[in-house]
């Protein structure tokens, strides 16, 4: 897992506590989303592609918990690319059998039973993560730059009795 430290968080947590619940969620999930992109980005640069598939279900996932912690995270996988685990850690040799008729139908041949031979591991997230932590900087920086743009913004759209605020 990837963690990282940041400085001068009370004060961002007094500035976003002037702000409404919802908006404070919004920015923060925005800001997780922009440090989560580095991370996607270099899981697409290590994808061994062939049809794209793997690729382009590649996408960032937000979620709040119950306790108030938001949490962002690169997931990979759809309906298209459901194996995107088996190319990460690789499969091992395995019978294919069918599992409500007698006999499988692969490639045009019909057969009772399929050896499959397994596959390599071919990782991508990983490496990514590994390439991502290296340089984390470039994260923090599309966090900061993220946040203090929606910011800023915000903080324009408070009325002027919020004089409190600090702009």
């Amino acid at each position: 897992m990837l963690e990282t430290q940041i400085d001068g968080l009370a004060d961002l947590q007094k500035l976003l506590d002037q702000l409404p619940v919802n908006i404070e969620k919004k920015i923060l999930r925005g800001a997780l989303r922009a440090g989560q992109k580095v991370v996607l980005e270099q899981a697409k640069s290590h994808i061994h592609n062939v049809s794209g598939a793997l690729a382009g279900s590649l996408r960032i996932s937000t979620k709040a918990g119950k306790n108030g912690k938001i949490s962002a995270r690169v997931v990979a996988g759809n309906k298209t690319a459901y194996y995107a685990h088996m190319v990460e850690f690789g499969t091992a040799k395995h019978l294919i059998k069918p599992k409500n008729r007698k006999s499988l139908f692969i490639a045009g041949i019909m057969r009772e039973l399929v050896h499959h031979p397994g596959s390599r591991k071919k990782p991508f997230m990983r490496p990514a993560v590994d390439a991502a932590a290296q340089e984390s900087s470039q994260a923090m920086e599309a966090f900061k730059d993220y946040m203090r743009s929606r910011l800023n913004k915000e903080l324009d759209k408070l009325p002027d009795e919020a004089d409190g605020v600090t702009k």
